[in-house]
């Protein structure tokens, strides 16, 4: 297929003379005017206005022809006159790279490093030394399977699945690796599966056979423990079920492989094998609690995932235990950072128990210099100086608590991937990556102008960090196609990692690639006993009732809450998020200011930011004064309400079912979102949402039936949308009924917390393992990795101011 795409792109090579000739002076006209307003880098919107401006009429006849295939499929346009350089990606995950002479009338093909080395020029005014670092993982992947086709992107399970069998199916030899596999699995010293009296392939059979003519004998329901001695005997340790007919169901498995193994049998085998009691999860950065945190700076939907992710995973893992017949208690261990100045919260508590688990706890470990340990928060952008010793500190904490190593480690964001990968690099664990959100997506340019920002940001660090993640780790987990791969017009998070650059630092020309194995569409849920939808009337929470009545309606206005609803008949749009420049927030109120018949249909209520105290955050701050400024040009008291952050979950959960009762929506406006988490509470509660088409909530949504799509850049026209889904509202009271109902369909059919915690679990024996098969083949990485580290990451993160208690 990339050969395919590599003929395509030197056929249109061949036939762009003549189009370039046919539009010679439009294009000359185009250089003059995007160099005299200064633009370096044009995005596709950026490059089709200027082509609209400059070709009218001829516009259509250049975009149809070869050129035009060209520039629909450009991300990335670099003008330096007299060339312009193209990055094109003719579906998700394939790239290449030409560059236009317009002047000459030549067309050349780049390779990523060319390409790079041409963008750098726009920082550098010249080119760039041809010996800076490049990083380029694709020859330490070379010997792995990985698919071709863009649909595969995400299933990597499947396809690793698919490999695994057939190499299993070339000869008997090869099925010695899952033979090993079993004969050294134990848990604390003990045991599990087979015992050293099963030497050989031929041996297993012969057990297995005896063990499946015993069993045939026995009632299903006869308990592991009335044979236990007797399997022991021929070879059969515990962890085969806790009857004999789950027993004979995984004997059964284990033969159809070794007859002939096939991906689904595989999966089913390997997900059944007790490999995971002990798991730890990394959070460091923000405040990580159960209560009273919600609304702070970096702390919101990323531990609302993680708590419910827990609560799942343990009820998984105490399910599957049970059903393989073992007598362990699992442990999870969600580690943060403790801080010392915990303001109001519990997060100066070293152990906290998980609400609603047995045996999960929040366990934090303190930052900590030569100076002691760091008191105050410190913003997610400013942790890197401190996660190496983080890091030794968390390996210590979690073996004193678990008394042994962690079966699977999973990392969260950028900084708790980097330190899951220095645990299980250290530990030799199976690891997890979980990235929430990868910022070199959410601020463009901020690879190729990175010194600008790295003052404020230290994206150098970053972006470092979430490369050593993503190489390192076993596995991937995104809620999203569009998280690994983004559309057919938009480019992914990870696939932003590809190729680029930081100037002066390294060139990136291979960094991750997107139809690697270990990516895995594995998307959460809500919490049911939070979320539910508003008709299950004999769960509602009644008794907040008058609580939310105040916050929305009260007519007193303090740091809690500022403005007020006039009109108590009109239906609600609601949003919750963050209050930073990506949430938008202040772009949905504008929105709303703007629209006069919008305002007479509905009211407006945000819940975002905290007015009760002073912000530390700089972009609260600007976002803060921006809602101030909008409340006054619009003049909106009267039909807008905003409220600070509000950290009560469970009546967060009844908040969005009371919008839900006066017939509202909820509306997320971000300029990008990972995931939408909010999008699926407000669908599990049966409230129709409009969401931004850019990021996770264009996949959760079926645009116009379960709900809507909004572009955050055409604010005229996601306000016209939601007028026009109230007059419909109006005129025919069972169209709201029908998108609410169509967004719950949804909701069951691919966003619940079991089928995660199910597919989490699967995956993890699944990769466990392909990492034991493939170790050797690994080490190569793990050597480049511990290099990229020590040599770059480590200056960079000590180059990272230490924040000053006071």
């Amino acid at each position: 297929m990339v050969e395919h795409v590599l003929t395509r792109v030197h056929s249109l090579r061949e036939r762009f003379h003549e189009t370039l000739s046919s539009f010679r002076n439009e294009l000359l006209a185009l250089l003059a005017r995007l160099e005299s307003q200064g633009k370096g880098i044009l995005q596709p919107h950026h490059l089709f206005a200027e082509l609209e401006a400059i070709f009218e009429g001829d516009k259509k006849k250049l975009t149809e022809g070869e050129f035009g295939e060209v520039l629909r499929s450009t991300q990335e346009a670099i003008i330096l006159p007299p060339w312009i350089a193209l990055a094109v990606r003719p579906r998700p995950g394939v790239w290449e790279y030409i560059r236009v002479n317009v002047n000459a009338l030549v067309t050349e093909e780049l390779t990523a490093s060319e390409y790079l080395q041409f963008k750098e020029k726009l920082v550098n005014g010249r080119s760039n030394d041809n010996f800076m670092l490049e990083l380029d993982f694709e020859p330490f992947n070379a010997s792995f399977p990985r698919p071709t086709l863009s649909k595969s992107i995400g299933n990597g399970v499947q396809f690793l699945n698919r490999h695994l069998s057939s190499k299993m199916f070339h000869d008997k030899d090869s099925m010695h690796p899952l033979l090993d596999f079993l004969r050294v699995h134990h848990y604390k010293g003990k045991t599990m599966m087979l015992n050293d009296r099963v030497q050989n392939l031929n041996g297993l059979q012969s057990v297995l056979r005896k063990a499946v003519e015993y069993l045939s004998a026995v009632s299903p329901s006869t308990p592991y423990s009335e044979f236990d001695h007797k399997f022991q005997e021929i070879g059969l340790e515990k962890g085969w079920g806790d009857t004999a007919e789950r027993v004979l169901e995984m004997i059964h498995l284990l033969l159809d492989l070794l007859e002939a193994p096939d991906p689904c049998t595989l999966e089913n085998f390997l997900g059944k094998i007790p490999m995971v009691f002990n798991v730890v999860i990394l959070s460091p950065h923000g405040y990580f609690a159960q209560n009273n945190v919600l609304g702070y700076p970096d702390t919101g939907g990323q531990i609302v995932y993680i708590l419910d992710q827990v609560k799942a995973l343990e009820s998984e893992m105490l399910h599957r235990i049970k059903q393989q017949g073992l007598d362990i208690t699992p442990r999870i261990l969600i580690v943060t950072r403790l801080l010392p100045d915990a303001v109001g919260t519990t997060c100066g508590q070293r152990l906290e128990k998980v609400f609603g688990t047995e045996y999960s706890s929040i366990l934090r470990v303190p930052f900590r210099t030569e100076k002691g340990v760091v008191r105050k928060w410190i913003s997610r952008f400013e942790v890197w100086p401190y996660l190496e010793t983080f890091t030794e500190d968390v390996a210590n904490e979690i073996a004193g608590e678990l008394q042994a190593k962690p079966d699977l480690i999973i990392g969260n964001y950028s900084d708790g991937n980097l330190v899951a990968s220095l645990l299980a690099h250290r530990l030799g664990v199976t690891q997890c990556t979980i990235a929430h959100a990868l910022e070199k997506t959410k601020y463009p340019d901020s690879d190729i102008y990175w010194k600008k920002f790295d003052d404020k940001y230290h994206f150098s660090c970053q972006f470092t960090a979430d490369l050593i993640a993503m190489n390192h780790t076993d596995f991937i987990i995104t809620s999203t196609f569009q998280e690994i791969a983004g559309s057919k017009d938009t480019v992914g998070q990870y696939e932003s990692h590809t190729a680029f650059t930081l100037p002066g630092l390294y060139r990136v020309v291979h960094g991750i690639d997107v139809f690697d194995p270990k990516f895995n569409i594995v998307s959460p849920g809500a919490d049911m006993d939070v979320y539910f939808p508003y008709t299950e009337e004999q769960k509602r929470l009644t008794y907040l009732h008058p609580e939310i009545e105040e916050l929305l309606y009260s007519s007193t206005q303090n740091e809690e809450h500022i403005g007020v609803l006039n009109d108590r008949s009109k239906p609600i749009i609601f949003s919750m998020a963050r209050l930073d420049r990506v949430k938008n927030i202040t772009g949905l109120v504008e929105w709303y200011g703007k629209n006069s018949r919008l305002r007479e249909l509905v009211n407006l209520v945000v819940v975002a930011g905290d007015r009760r105290k002073e912000s530390k955050d700089l972009e609260e701050k600007e976002e803060m004064k921006k809602m101030y400024a909008l409340i006054e040009t619009y003049n909106l008291n009267g039909q807008f309400r905003w409220i600070s952050s509000q950290m009560n979950r469970v009546r967060n959960g009844e908040l969005y079912r009371y919008i839900a009762d006066t017939k509202g929506a909820f509306v997320q406006p971000a300029f990008y979102e990972a995931f939408g988490l909010t999008v699926v509470e407000a669908m599990t509660c049966g409230l129709p949402t409009f969401a931004t088409l850019h990021g996770g909530p264009a996949e959760i949504i079926v645009h116009e039936k379960s709900g809507f799509h909004i572009d955050p850049y055409q604010g005229d026209k996601a306000a016209e949308l939601l007028v026009s889904f109230f007059e419909k509202c109006k005129n025919d009271q069972t169209h709201w009924d029908k998108i609410s109902e169509e967004g719950l369909k949804r909701i069951y059919e691919k966003y619940t917390w079991q089928i995660y915690s199910e597919r989490l679990m699967t995956l993890s024996g699944v990769y466990g393992f392909w990492k034991y098969v493939s170790n050797l083949e690994r080490r190569e990485t793990r050597r480049y990795l511990e290099m990229f580290y020590a040599l770059k990451y480590r200056k960079l993160a000590l180059s990272v101011p230490l924040a000053v208690d006071e």
